[in-house]
């Protein structure tokens, strides 16, 4: 039986996360090959309908990283994103989805080691908790 192969989103900060995951790449520092990047201006513009909308078109998890607090390109745009994701949580509580299929971080440009780490951790994680399998909820809820 061949090992189940997570398909995983991730939506980092142009500023920070991306440019680590550029470093990760730049360094040759091997991690897996399960996880497509989004890049956004920052973490604050996230808005979390764009991670139910990953799901229902079949992401089994999903990574969201910006940069460290008080270092955001923006002043404060990954204060935004850390008081959504509080709130997002009990969202998918309440939807019955589990909040360990998605990864919220911080990673900064120069930390391309950490952004290797959390991408290996996260498709571990995911790959424990098997493929999504609730689009129905998704689909009820009107997002698929």
């Amino acid at each position: 039986m061949s090992e189940f192969e997570p398909k995983i989103v991730a939506f980092v900060c142009n500023w920070c996360t991306y440019a680590g995951a550029d470093l990760t790449g730049t360094s040759r520092i091997k991690y897996s090959p399960y996880v497509r990047i989004i890049r956004l201006p920052c973490t604050g513009r996230i808005d979390f309908m764009l991670l139910l909308k990953a799901f229902a078109q079949g992401a089994d998890g999903i990574i969201v990283s910006g940069c460290h607090p008080n270092d955001c390109h923006y002043t404060s745009g990954n204060f935004h994103a850390r008081r959504r994701w509080i709130v997002f949580r009990s969202l998918l509580d309440f939807m019955g989805i589990d909040v360990r299929r998605i990864h919220f971080t911080w990673v900064s440009a120069a930390e391309g080691a950490k952004w290797a780490d959390v991408v290996n951790s996260t498709v571990e994680n995911i790959r424990e908790l098997g493929p999504f399998q609730q689009y129905h909820l998704l689909q009820g809820a009107g997002i698929a």
